[in-house]
């Protein structure tokens, strides 16, 4: 099987076969090409970006040719949502690289984000606040533990990413003023939905589960890591003050300086800070002090209904 995953930010490909109530994994790929670079103010996918994405298209339609897999699912999310002219790129990723994208819902995106992460549902918590900072949108899922397993309380997605964010702050998304003035924002447009959970979301029964760019590299560093691992981040448990912590010592550098990191580097640097001000943002109006880090989400989601439609 294989599952693409066309955000705004990142084309990502993932090839697997289904093991002892898993997945084993033969392939991936991850490439950033920025589908939605001025979508926000344009309403269109650019010519640049439609390039970008196509290449990075063709390379993983030759990786899905080379094992030969026979069940295969693409999709592409806000980016491709917001766009007039996403018909352009589904006819364009059809002719040239041979991939059928289908453009899904929030609503679809959030909960395959909820079903790929929930294995990371710690047993001693009622139940965890998924979030997905994607580049367009971002999904907040209350999963809460039942006896027939993890129930969905709470959907719901926000349209406001890292690479949105970064356009529409423009400079001052680099800068401690502007990214209080993100977290200000981000929590008024978050607040609606941790109003809605009230008191029955226990801090202390419920941890957060985050998963994306911006959260496995907060893991990263925090882990001291020289370079990322996934081995070491996915599933890794942290306290979600420690986790604040490096993004106070992330605000009060320069872009060059970000880059330099090596679990960041230069394509993730001007993106890092409007990712840490939605993290932040989200543990303001859901503290809880614990917090899972998930290098997983919506291709793994995609794998489990693959695997359940073809088994």
């Amino acid at each position: 099987m294989a599952v693409l995953d066309l955000g705004t930010n990142n084309c990502r490909l993932l090839i697997a076969s289904p093991d002892k109530g898993g997945f084993r994994v033969a392939d991936s790929f991850s490439r950033i090409v920025r589908l939605g670079e001025g979508v926000g103010q344009t309403g269109i996918l650019s010519d640049a970006a439609l390039d970008r994405t196509i290449a990075a298209l063709k390379i993983c339609a030759e990786r899905i040719a080379k094992y030969k897999v026979q069940h295969v699912r693409a999709i592409a999310t806000q980016a491709a949502r917001l766009a007039k002219n996403a018909d352009v790129l589904v006819s364009r990723a059809r002719a040239e690289a041979g991939l059928e994208l289908s453009v899904i819902s929030a609503e679809e995106e959030a909960g395959l984000a909820a079903s790929g992460c929930a294995p990371l549902m710690g047993r001693k918590y009622k139940g965890a606040l998924v979030f997905d900072i994607g580049g367009g949108s971002t999904e907040v899922i209350w999963l809460a533990r039942t006896p027939e397993g993890p129930r969905a309380r709470l959907t719901a997605s926000v349209p406001v990413g890292v690479v949105s964010l970064a356009e529409s702050y423009g400079a001052a998304a680099a800068t401690r003023e502007g990214f209080n003035r993100m977290c200000a924002d981000l929590r008024t447009g978050f607040a609606p939905f941790a109003r809605e959970m009230g008191a029955d979301f226990d801090v202390r029964r419920n941890h957060l589960l985050g998963t994306s760019g911006t959260v496995t590299t907060l893991a990263a560093i925090a882990l001291k890591l020289p370079r990322y691992n996934r081995t070491r981040v996915d599933g890794s448990w942290h306290e979600t003050r420690h986790m604040l912590n490096v993004v106070e010592r992330l605000v009060g550098m320069e872009t060059m300086a970000l880059s330099g990191i090596g679990s960041i580097g230069t394509e993730r640097a001007d993106l890092m800070l409007p990712g840490c001000a939605i993290f932040s943002a989200i543990c303001s109006l859901w503290p809880s002090p614990v917090l899972r880090v998930a290098d997983r989400g919506l291709r793994e989601g995609m794998l489990r209904q693959l695997s359940q439609e073809f088994s």
